[in-house]
């Protein structure tokens, strides 16, 4: 089987910033690999979709040698309303909301994917929650839902969990 040459960029994109130690620009990562900054912004995003530890700084982005992230899942809830809020606590603290998982009666755990790790994110997410406001999963649940964090640190960790708890949304389990 051939290598595309985007997942060969992509490989070489990783190995870029687990090297460098230190944010790099998504210009500075189009020039070194002749692409536009859009081609980078769309391989960050495969990157983060395959699980890859990449994380977006004000920087750049950045893939620190040997520290894994660190990932929780925290049960919350909240109302429609409030969930551009909720989501916004997640991307502020620099974590990337991987997905909402509910506990369905019938179906038992569903799961929609997110990789939400900027307010960008956040909001272009809510404009197509918006058009289609049945659509998110806590509906389902009776408002609780869950949500798979990866952060840079337990402590980043924390403090989500403290900014959940402060606005009401944590459920204790």
């Amino acid at each position: 089987m051939q290598t595309s040459e985007g997942t060969k960029r992509r490989e070489k994109i990783k190995e870029k910033l687990r090297e460098a130690g230190k944010p790099v620009s998504g210009s500075e990562l189009a020039r070194r690999f002749h692409v536009s900054r859009q081609v980078i912004v769309q391989d960050i995003a495969l990157l983060r979709a395959a699980d890859e530890p990449v994380l977006a700084t004000p920087r750049g982005y950045l893939i620190r040698a040997g520290e894994e992230p660190r990932v929780r899942r925290f049960k919350v809830r909240h109302t429609f309303d409030q969930m551009e809020e909720e989501l916004n606590i997640f991307v502020d603290a620099g974590a990337t909301v991987r997905n909402v998982l509910i506990q369905h009666p019938v179906y038992g755990l569903l799961e929609g994917k997110l990789n939400l790790s900027s307010r960008r994110g956040v909001r272009q997410f809510m404009a197509r929650i918006a058009a289609h406001p049945d659509a998110p999963l806590m509906n389902m649940a009776d408002g609780i839902h869950y949500h798979t964090v990866e952060a840079p640190s337990i402590e980043v960790l924390d403090e989500i969990r403290d900014a959940l708890e402060a606005a009401g949304f944590l459920v204790e389990t």
